[in-house]
């Protein structure tokens, strides 16, 4: 089930009123968790038994670890979760990956091996709530955090349905508390919450999929063709919103339907297109993704305590792997590359240039690099193929031969106005936040927004196409 869908509006309006109904908190918890349940089985019901797996497992794992006083009794049930979780997360998502690498590492030095066909789903969400569990076990593990007082209550954060398929990453101390005592939307959580919705949509439905998607594959999925270098580069302009827009939408109604419930979560975007270098970039996109890598990932392989080497290493090693997680593919992996050498190069060169102060054209200048150097990484997340993205980037830069025009006048103007909108929005909000906006805007101004945003979504329809993040 997905938020832009008429299935899902009817279903979030029958959860709203039976959240608001008067039933002992407890009850609204299973109506909660039974919804829960349904919206990730409304995709493949089969995969549901993962989320059991991963729900159960974890809870007695985290209970065992609080029970025992010896370490390596804590460890054997830590390393039980991680196994778990990461061998579904391995199988269902890099084990067609893997064995292609074998395949292709075998025919290398000779060997011809012909495995079976590798058939399986990927399941929707699986690399989120993943993540969101392993938090959990490896929290109590390092006694960073209690386990949750009530299964209830746990399996419950695990299959909350706002964040269940495409985050934000809940920590279990952020949403587990706010299960304890009865919660319900006041008025005007209520109103800023339908308010998030309808922007999340607005983002996703008209800006995402009606003005950018279309121009993004007339270029990046024409395969047969050669782009020039102005359909090169408003096609990756038009991928830099059309991702924007579709997964902070995605985010920003998560959030407002939390909201809408009563339910407090994370931001996860602020405003990235508007960043002063790439440390400045993963502070403001996919905000809990960036925070689980440097918790779990980071710190762990040494961070900044055990000098400049080890930090670089430690650097390259969470984007490469960061990467992967996007996707089983090579060109994830160089994404993730690509970031890991800017934020290693970003580190250096504020070391060498430590105690300058750039002033205000050159921070907008160092603004419009960092957006440039992203765009180039973009071009391999977008793209399927290395073959794809040196055609991309070979057009990009002018040396494309004999190139095809791809997209038509009209359809190019509304991108690149579409995503310079995006941009100078960012800009304008980068030390902002949409709460003091709307609160400093007259009433009036926001509902005409508002009604605006609503009959562009209808106007709009869409086809209800999935959100790209679905896919990791």
């Amino acid at each position: 089930m997905i938020f832009n869908s008429l299935t899902f509006l009817v279903f979030f309006a029958i959860v709203l009123a039976l959240h608001n109904w008067r039933f002992p908190w407890t009850v609204k918890k299973i109506n909660l968790l039974v919804a829960s349940y349904i919206f990730y089985a409304a995709w493949n019901p089969p995969f549901v038994i993962l989320l059991w797996i991963s729900t159960v497992v974890d809870w007695w794992a985290a209970q065992a670890m609080v029970r025992s006083e010896r370490q390596s009794t804590r460890r054997a049930w830590m390393i039980t979760s991680v196994v778990v979780n990461l061998g579904m997360l391995g199988f269902f998502k890099y084990g067609e990956f893997l064995l292609a690498n074998f395949v292709a590492l075998a025919k290398a030095v000779g060997v011809d091996f012909h495995p079976a066909q590798y058939d399986i789903i990927l399941p929707v969400g699986i690399s989120f709530y993943t993540f969101a569990t392993l938090s959990y076990t490896l929290d109590v593990y390092l006694r960073r955090a209690q386990p949750a007082k009530r299964f209830l209550d746990y399996a419950l954060f695990v299959t909350f349905f706002p964040h269940l398929v495409a985050g934000p990453i809940m920590r279990p101390t952020e949403l587990v508390p706010q299960f304890a005592e009865q919660r319900k939307a006041s008025a005007h959580q209520l109103f800023f919450g339908l308010a998030l919705v309808t922007l999340g949509l607005f983002q996703k439905v008209v800006i995402a999929d009606g003005f950018l998607g279309p121009v993004v594959e007339k270029v990046y999925d024409a395969h047969d063709k050669i782009p020039g270098m102005l359909d090169a580069w408003a096609a990756t302009f038009a991928f830099a919103g059309q991702i924007f827009c579709d997964f902070a939408g995605y985010s920003t109604t998560a959030i407002g339907v939390a909201m809408c419930l009563g339910f407090a979560m994370p931001d996860n975007f602020r405003f990235p297109y508007a960043a002063i270098g790439f440390s400045d970039f993963w502070r403001r996109w996919h905000i809990t993704l960036s925070s689980w890598l440097r918790d779990y990932l980071y710190i762990p392989l040494g961070g900044n305590r055990h000098g400049e080497a080890r930090t670089y290493a430690a650097l390259m090693g969470t984007m490469l792997l960061g990467g992967l997680w996007h996707g089983a593919s090579w060109t994830f992996v160089v994404w993730g590359g690509l970031h890991g050498t800017y934020l290693a190069a970003e580190r250096w060169l504020k070391k060498r240039f430590a105690g300058v102060t750039p002033g205000r054209a050159m921070l907008v200048a160092l603004g419009l690099l960092t957006f440039l150097l992203i765009n180039v990484t973009w071009v391999f997340f977008r793209a399927k193929t290395f073959g794809g993205a040196a055609t991309i980037l070979t057009a990009m830069v002018g040396m494309s031969a004999k190139p095809t025009p791809l997209i038509a006048l009209l359809p190019l103007i509304y991108a690149l106005v579409a995503t310079t909108a995006i941009v100078a929005t960012h800009w304008a909000m980068r030390d902002r936040t949409i709460e003091l906006v709307i609160e400093r805007t007259p009433a009036w101004l926001v509902g005409l927004i508002w009604a605006g945003m609503g009959i562009a979504i209808i106007a709009e329809q869409g086809a209800g196409n999935a959100f790209i993040y679905f896919q990791f």
